[in-house]
């Protein structure tokens, strides 16, 4: 269950990989015939990826870079700077450019952790009279649907839905952080998970295997000596949420309190789901619900969220059409078309 939301490479339309005749005919439009190149960033807390397309969203290039999620300190600034700018770099060699020779028609980047302080710096290492600097869950949203209507609902450390109509108009709901929400989320079931070992254990609480199974993870014998390591840098929040495949381990095997956890947080995912669904489409529009996250893993969590989705009138549960990086690539391109 702490897989990430899957990336676009395998829908990806085939472009210059055909042969050097592909690259130089691609070349010669875009110096003679004016051809139009838009780019799209996906940006995270492990890797970034840049995608470069024409204007029918054909993929003509890929190329990765580190991690760009956060700004704040200076280090920060120069790895997001770094991050950017190889992906961009990689992806441009692969059609025979130079980055900095490469004027996008325009560009759209998404980023996880907040995109506060990112575009002033972007802006200078980018080339592109338009230039949109976003969310990830933008891009996501993008990406899962092909016409960019619709609902993404995203389970995976945290939790957050987003959909936007035809007009044009957006909502959100969730997406608070683990302080506060990421209810349906992997780190809020294993907060759950983790209070009802610990009631258990303190004799208020009922049976389960949860209580077991975290101490089989940690290797100890005390369920409160392993709380306070969690506390410790030892477990950055990642390594915490990963544990929610221990809560789907105890539900397969018939616990009830494990299983009421992970109805729960599909319970959660459907709320905000529909809170989204209210505030954009009116109750006779037809709304596509597209899912995302390594909490869907869970067929305990999927089919329990399909079924108070489909209960509701005029709402299908689909897989996203595109990753996120596509969607970045795609936001992109409906920029450029913007008048």
């Amino acid at each position: 269950m702490d897989k990430g939301a899957p990336g676009c490479g395998a829908n990806m339309q085939h472009g210059i990989g055909s042969g050097s005749n592909s690259v130089t005919k691609l070349m010669q439009d875009v110096k003679s015939r004016g051809k139009r190149l838009f780019l799209g960033v996906d940006g995270g807390q492990s890797s970034t990826t840049a995608l470069i397309g024409d204007a029918s969203g054909r993929v003509l290039a890929k190329g990765l870079g580190g991690p760009s999620n956060h700004v704040k300190a200076a280090e920060g600034r120069t790895r997001l700077v770094s991050a950017v700018t190889m992906a961009i770099s990689i992806a441009c060699a692969q059609i025979g450019w130079a980055a900095d020779s490469i004027e996008f028609e325009a560009a759209c980047l998404g980023f996880t952790g907040g995109i506060d302080g990112k575009e002033e710096l972007l802006r200078d290492i980018i080339r592109c009279p338009r230039l949109l600097v976003t969310d990830d869950v933008t891009i996501a949203l993008a990406g899962a649907h092909q016409d960019g209507r619709g609902i993404v609902t995203i389970a995976g450390t945290g939790s957050v839905s987003m959909g936007r109509n035809a007009a044009g108009d957006t909502a959100r709901a969730g997406g608070w952080g683990y302080a506060f929400g990421d209810d349906g989320g992997a780190w809020g079931i294993v907060r759950d998970a983790l209070r009802a070992a610990f009631r258990w254990k303190e004799g208020w609480g009922p049976p389960t295997l949860l209580h077991d199974l975290f101490l089989r993870e940690a290797g100890g014998s005390d369920i409160h000596v392993f709380r306070r390591r969690l506390y410790t840098e030892e477990y950055p929040r990642p390594r915490i949420a990963a544990f929610s495949k221990l809560v789907n381990e105890a539900a397969q095997q018939g616990d009830a309190v494990a299983l009421d956890i992970l109805r729960k947080a599909a319970g959660s995912l459907s709320t905000i789901t529909m809170v989204v669904r209210r505030q954009v489409f009116a109750q006779a529009d037809s709304v596509d619900v597209a899912y995302l996250g390594g909490v869907f893993s869970s067929e305990i969590v999927l089919d329990e969220f399909r079924r108070k989705l489909e209960s509701e009138d005029h709402i299908r549960l689909i897989e996203p059409r595109q990753g996120p990086t596509m969607g970045a690539l795609l936001e992109a391109i409906r920029l450029g078309q913007t008048k």
